[in-house]
């Protein structure tokens, strides 16, 4: 997992509409970048509905919000239409952000093991440097919280 203080891995994914969606697109403005498991499961729901709930005090401080899963484009348009999430999804089933970013890793859940995608979320600066690293975010309280650091 790439830490604070380094370069942020450059990627290329399709949004929800299909439209390739580069991290370079967003020189020059702070980025919230966060993955997250699997579209319309209960955690990510609340996480993307509490990120959508402060979508407008994130655009005042000029932050760009994406969220990034291994969910298809498809499967983010209907996540976003039915929450009215205002923020970009980028789709990554191949796993090149979620790899590169160090996110897809051993997970247990009643006892079986199994690869996935650890809630983390990363605040890039304007220079595509990483400030912060959130390793195994609450979804409730992760947009709070990233508000709370930003100031």
């Amino acid at each position: 997992m790439p830490e604070a203080g380094s370069k942020a891995p450059q990627f290329t994914l399709p949004d929800k509409d299909g439209n390739p969606v580069s991290l370079s697109d967003f020189l020059g403005r702070k980025v919230v970048l966060y993955f997250y498991p699997k579209d319309n499961t209960p955690g990510c729901t609340r996480q993307a509905c509490a990120f959508a709930a402060a979508f407008d005090a994130f655009r005042e401080k000029n932050v760009a919000v994406i969220g990034v899963s291994k969910d298809s484009t498809a499967s983010h348009q209907k996540f976003a239409d039915k929450y009215d999430l205002p923020f970009i999804l980028l789709s990554d089933p191949e796993r090149q952000a979620i790899e590169a970013y160090g996110v897809w890793q051993e997970k247990k859940l009643y006892g079986k093991t199994s690869m996935g995608v650890v809630r983390t979320t990363f605040i890039i600066d304007e220079q595509g440097i990483i400030e912060k690293v959130m390793p195994k975010v609450k979804p409730d309280t992760n947009a709070a919280d990233i508000l709370e650091y930003l100031g």
